[in-house]
């Protein structure tokens, strides 16, 4: 697989530091009874915050858009989320995901809970409006590289023309 013009390949490493540098932006937004976490990507940043923010409560969404890891496609749910964390609008319930793209998928999510507090890890210029707190802003022609969809492999020098 050949990696976009603008790549950003995120390691196990970096990424448990972002989401850790998450859960301390919202450690002082408020305290909340609940993660929604949007699967699969927001499983692991969900983990992470759970851990260190002391919220045992994990519940998922299932939106899925990328259908084959280069282009969105039409939006399908495949699981809701239980109706008691619907109630009130979603209020004191955080959403978590590892990015918002084009901010379709948060909108879908963002109409089930308008009162849920959104967060991300990375967000893309589109889909920023939609979240409440993200860690990192990449570009929106960037490709993110998660470590979950990555393997341990060789990596040409960028003198030989490698460009990722």
């Amino acid at each position: 697989m050949s990696l976009p013009e603008k790549a950003f390949p995120v390691s196990w490493d970096q990424f448990h530091r972002d989401a850790r540098a998450l859960a301390w932006r919202l450690s002082g937004a408020g305290q909340w009874k609940a993660i929604v976490c949007i699967t699969r990507g927001g499983l692991v940043p969900a983990a992470i915050i759970s851990r260190e923010l002391g919220i045992r409560v994990i519940e998922t969404v299932s939106v899925a858009s990328y259908h084959d890891y280069t282009e969105q496609g039409q939006l399908k749910i495949l699981k809701e989320v239980s109706s008691a964390l619907l109630e009130n609008e979603g209020a004191d319930v955080l959403i978590v995901d590892d990015l918002t793209d084009t901010g379709k998928t948060a909108a879908v999510v963002r109409a089930m809970m308008p009162k849920a507090h959104f967060a991300t890890v990375y967000a893309k210029p589109k889909g920023r409006p939609l979240v409440d707190t993200f860690v990192t802003e990449v570009s929106q022609d960037t490709w993110i590289y998660f470590p979950w969809d990555l393997g341990f492999t060789y990596q040409k020098p960028i003198a030989d023309g490698h460009v990722g």
